[in-house]
């Protein structure tokens, strides 16, 4: 639980996961890339919920929107849902050990994978199957070490 946050840690890693979700990814491995962003979104909306919030999430999505030159909106509405969804739990996510909160990040990033895929497929996307959710599991398997490397850093600089 952290009480200062660091606007600074907040702005960089946000830019930092914007930078990612574009980077370059082995062929073969590129379904497995994180979700960076929606990771982002996560973190600062459970851990600074006053600070970061829906809309807050909406303009990154819409940042990312802009990046992957995907149709307006889509990943805005994505994030705007995860940022929804861990504001309607995050007192009670502090409470849960790292193990529970890695299911909870798979199982948020995974409505928002789902959610975007959705809405792809709607626009003529053509893509069978689910390795749409393989950037979900990769997330919440980085969250414990993405949450205690932001912590820390946060705690230092804030």
């Amino acid at each position: 639980m952290l009480s200062v946050i660091s606007y600074p840690v907040m702005l960089l890693s946000i830019v930092v996961s914007l930078v990612l979700s574009i980077s370059l990814f082995p062929h073969g491995w590129f379904e497995f890339r994180p979700e960076w962003v929606g990771l982002m979104v996560f973190y600062w909306t459970f851990r600074a919920p006053a600070q970061f919030g829906i809309l807050s999430a909406w303009v990154l999505g819409l940042l990312l929107d802009v990046i992957e030159a995907t149709p307006l909106g889509v990943n805005a509405l994505g994030m705007a849902v995860i940022a929804f969804l861990v504001l309607t739990v995050h007192q009670r996510l502090r409470m849960f050990p790292m193990v529970q909160q890695c299911l909870i990040v798979f199982l948020l990033l995974g409505i928002n994978q789902m959610l975007v895929h959705f809405i792809k497929q709607l626009l003529g996307a053509e893509s069978a199957g689910f390795d749409y959710l393989w950037p979900a599991a990769t997330s919440a398997v980085l969250w414990v070490i993405v949450c205690p490397l932001l912590d820390r850093l946060n705690l230092k600089l804030g």
